[in-house]
């Protein structure tokens, strides 16, 4: 069953069975809101998100994952490609990055991700954008995070996983959901520090 988040809102990543997750997927999804008008139909742009994931140990970023780095040095997160222009609203996932849970080095504590427009359209000009978290082993959407009423902002910090209480293997989920400005990850690292 899906956990619709709220902004601020954690849930744990532990099976309904007492077991931990142990691969789970961040998708995103989203689609060009229709322009109004005469020319609306000229004037239609595609809108080009990128999803990114960085991972902290500490307050220190160590590692990026996104388009032109599409995985981790250790290798357990891992993106799927980037799609330059985004779905037809389907509620299918656009992009993708996977995070085998269990191979995350101990010293990351907390993967952060983002949502940009590298084409430098606001999020006024994207409707039915979220971000889901799947369990990998079984394709179960475990939550959603949908970003509604869009904005004069180019970048979302959608949410972190981190590690629950220090545990090495327990996991959480923290939908975040703060607008912010940069169409790459790198413009958005001074905001992330304040959601460690």
């Amino acid at each position: 069953m899906t956990v619709n988040l709220a902004k601020g809102q954690r849930i744990s990543l532990s099976k309904s069975d007492g077991g931990e997750l142990t691969a789970v997927r961040m998708g995103l999804g989203w689609k060009a809101a229709p322009r109004k008008g005469f020319l609306a139909r000229l004037t239609a742009k595609e809108i080009d998100l990128d999803a990114s994931a960085v991972l902290f140990a500490g307050k220190e970023a160590v590692d990026v994952v996104f388009f032109q780095h599409l995985t981790s040095d250790d290798g357990s997160v891992r993106h799927t490609g980037d799609n330059l222009v985004g779905g037809a609203g389907q509620g299918g996932d656009d992009e993708s990055i996977l995070i085998d849970l269990q191979r995350v080095p101990v010293h990351v504590d907390q993967i952060l991700f983002t949502v940009n427009s590298f084409s430098g359209q606001t999020f006024a000009e994207v409707e039915n954008a979220f971000c889901r978290l799947v369990d990998e082993t079984n394709g179960q959407e475990l939550a959603r995070y949908t970003l509604s009423g869009g904005g004069p902002y180019t970048a979302q910090i959608m949410a972190k996983v981190h590690r629950a209480g220090g545990a090495s293997s327990a996991w959480q989920m923290s939908a975040i959901g703060v607008p912010a400005t940069g169409r790459t990850f790198q413009d958005l690292l001074p905001a992330l520090s304040s959601h460690l």
